[in-house]
């Protein structure tokens, strides 16, 4: 899984390994997917729960069979293939609509068999080994006509197992597992035998490439970087203009299913900040927007008696068809709390830190004027939503600053004499101000840097959602640092100059004048280095940081806010352990079995003397949280398998290495008349039914 960035990503991008959410898998020799996709277990409704979906649906009969959608996004396709480490959002956004995918996700992001490629999916057997047979809708077919068969299957396992470095991919999970692709009953049924058993096997697959792109490393590598010459989806690869920043695909016209709506999809790179303006002059017709560009469209549709000057013909006139979408995105923010060495390295500390934050205070300046549920998350697996989520924070304690003192003496904290809130001792360089802004500053608990290597991974997750100042050649397992935003805040409203936002942060009027306590052990004061990306685009990420600084202020621990470069922030400061505390977010996956794992991993040493943490950042494991994962991939009972992940929630919680906050906003802009598409939240877009009402 990959964390995220400080902008949001289109929702194809975020798709990506969501789909590869739980197998809902009952007891059985025998299991159809077709009749347990559906299902999210005893007393679970169809419908998701308020604030998790905000699609403008539609019948297909009441969509005109024309038109052009311009969608905004952050840039086109650095390449078509998303097994690799430079895949992007725009990457995932075309496979959606132009290859392939056996499984897609309804609204809980539980997995449904797509009946466009798969007549049916069994589990087979069990034992004495597990195995999947694919039956192949007979229509499917790739575009020059070539049917979709198991030697395309058999092509994508040998390219993505791990076994040949010659294929530059991001990672093998879950084909590492599998034994042998091969032909069943005839080309169209496909048999898959696996040498350990593997809950999540419906996520394999999705997006399914043809055997000539995946059958050399040379193809794999190459072939689709400039291009995409082949589809099997509704839509297909058309005109890319780099230029003007856009890339048209058009429909499929061997396309077998339900026929596209729209002539054309146009993917037009507009950066964020630009998006209100261009969807107001006809420029786009769809983009996820910020929160002050919500607010924006929302006055220019308030009734006249309510509004403001932004309102008038002149000002709003283009706005005035728009609508904005909102959802909780399938994505989380958390505070990570380095373990590796420093005063983090005591579990108690590490507990104090999360009983002093108040997460509940935290997720009401987030979402609470967003008109979306303000409730902070309870879990590292799961969000808001999905089947089996469960508020396992209890097994670290509520918000209780008292506790959080207490847990500080016990590990020999001791306070001493107090200061003003809000000021700090002068630093070495002058720049003296409590949360120094200095990216130069002197770390203290500075880490071993680990390898990155990412894109390699054996645990590959959720498709990460590249920000404003992160480098287009990141690797693609990296996280995001938090709240995608712009300068006003995360609501809209308070921005960094407001006092009782920022700088109060609940203390109000005279806050300053309060003394905070200092704590001291073994003559070494109680500090932690607090590391935030420093762009435009994280200004809200910065502001929720300053609250989390007060908080933490109250019961005796300092920290030093100290913002670096975008560009560095996980490569530099994270991923190299560079922190004591940091914000930054990751994707939700339907596959927690599989994707959550190696961001909870325990840290092992490796050969060559470095630690090797897989994307667990925090650096803070134990051996039971790896051994219940370990369990709840090979356990095919998906309720079984279920319970085993959120028991590995609570030993996550109780470790106290990552504080879930809160879900981010999803915010989209669109016209009315667009149907079909929206806030997407867990689920698969069909890019089929998009259109414009009749």
């Amino acid at each position: 899984m990959f964390p995220l960035s400080t902008s949001k990503r289109p929702r194809a991008r975020r798709l990506r390994r969501t789909r590869r959410s739980a197998a809902l898998l009952a007891a059985g020799a025998l299991l159809p997917l077709p009749a347990l996709a559906g299902c999210g277990g005893s007393g679970e409704s169809a419908e998701p729960p308020p604030g998790i979906q905000d699609v403008a649906a539609a019948p297909r009969a009441k969509v005109a069979d024309k038109g052009t959608l311009t969608w905004a996004v952050d840039a086109l396709p650095a390449t078509y293939n998303t097994f690799q480490s430079d895949a992007d959002a725009a990457t995932r956004q075309v496979a959606g609509a132009v290859l392939p995918a056996l499984f897609t996700l309804d609204g809980r992001g539980r997995p449904q068999r797509n009946p466009d490629y798969l007549l049916s999916a069994e589990v087979v057997a069990r034992e004495p080994r597990q195995v999947v047979v694919y039956r192949l809708n007979p229509g499917a077919v790739w575009n020059d006509g070539t049917p979709i068969t198991a030697a395309d299957f058999e092509a994508q396992w040998k390219a993505l197992r791990g076994r040949d470095s010659a294929f530059w991919s991001t990672g093998n999970a879950g084909y590492d597992r599998i034994e042998k692709v091969e032909r069943g009953a005839d080309t169209r049924e496909v048999k898959i035998t696996f040498a350990k058993p593997y809950v999540d096997w419906v996520s394999l697959f999705t997006p399914l490439y043809p055997r000539a792109a995946m059958a050399t490393g040379n193809a794999f590598n190459d072939s689709m970087r400039k291009e995409l010459k082949f589809a099997a989806g509704p839509f297909q690869v058309g005109e890319r203009n780099d230029g003007q920043g856009t890339l048209t695909l058009v429909r499929n016209p061997r396309w077998w299913g339900d026929r596209a709506k729209l002539d054309r999809l146009v993917l037009r790179a507009v950066p964020r900040g630009e998006r209100a303006d261009a969807l107001a002059n006809g420029g786009v017709d769809l983009a996820d927007v910020t929160p002050a560009a919500a607010e924006r469209i929302d006055r220019a549709n308030a009734p006249a008696k309510k509004a403001d000057d932004a309102n008038k013909p002149e000002a709003a006139a283009g706005l005035r068809d728009l609508v904005v979408h909102r959802a909780l995105e399938p994505v989380w923010t958390q505070l990570a709390l380095n373990g590796t060495s420093g005063p983090l390295a005591d579990e108690r500390v590490r507990r104090a830190v999360a009983r002093a934050v108040d997460r509940k205070e935290l997720a009401r300046y987030v979402l609470g004027t967003l008109g979306l549920p303000a409730d902070p998350l309870g879990s590292h697996v799961l969000v808001a939503g999905q089947p089996g989520y469960e508020d396992n924070s209890d097994a670290v304690g509520p918000t209780d600053p008292g506790a959080a003192r207490d847990l500080l003496a016990d590990a020999g904290w001791k306070e001493g004499r107090g200061e003003p809130a809000g000021r700090g001792p002068a630093r070495a360089d002058g720049a003296g101000a409590r949360h120094g802004r200095d990216d130069k500053a002197e770390p203290h608990g500075a880490l071993d840097p680990a390898s990155l290597g990412i894109p390699t991974s054996p645990a590959p997750g959720s498709a990460p959602e590249p920000a404003a100042g992160v480098p287009a050649d990141k690797p693609e397992n990296l996280p995001e640092p938090g709240d995608a935003g712009e300068e006003d805040g995360p609501g809209g409203g308070a921005g960094v100059g407001d006092d009782k936002s920022v700088r109060d942060a609940g203390g109000g009027k005279g806050s300053a004048a309060k003394t905070v306590p200092v704590r001291f052990k073994d003559g070494k004061r109680l500090a932690l280095r607090f590391v935030l990306p420093k762009g435009t685009g994280a200004e809200p990420l910065r502001q929720v940081g300053e609250r989390i600084a007060r908080q933490l202020d109250a019961v005796g621990i300092h920290t030093d806010l100290v913002t670096v470069d975008d560009a560095g922030f996980f490569r530099d400061h994270i991923a190299s352990g560079d922190f004591d505390l940091a914000l930054y977010s990751w994707p939700a996956s339907a596959f927690p079995a599989t994707d959550a794992r190696p961001i909870f991993a325990k840290p092992r040493p490796a050969a060559d003397g470095s630690l090797q943490v897989e994307q667990n950042y925090t650096r803070v494991g134990t051996d039971q949280i790896d051994r219940l994962f370990e369990q709840a991939s090979t356990e095919l009972d998906a309720e079984a398998s279920r319970d085993l992940v959120v028991r590995a929630d609570a030993r996550i919680w109780a470790a106290a290495g990552s504080v879930p906050l809160y879900q981010r906003p999803e915010l989209v802009a669109s016209r009315r008349a667009l149907a079909n598409a929206g806030a997407f939240g867990l689920a698969t877009p069909r890019y089929q039914d998009m259109g414009f009402l009749r």
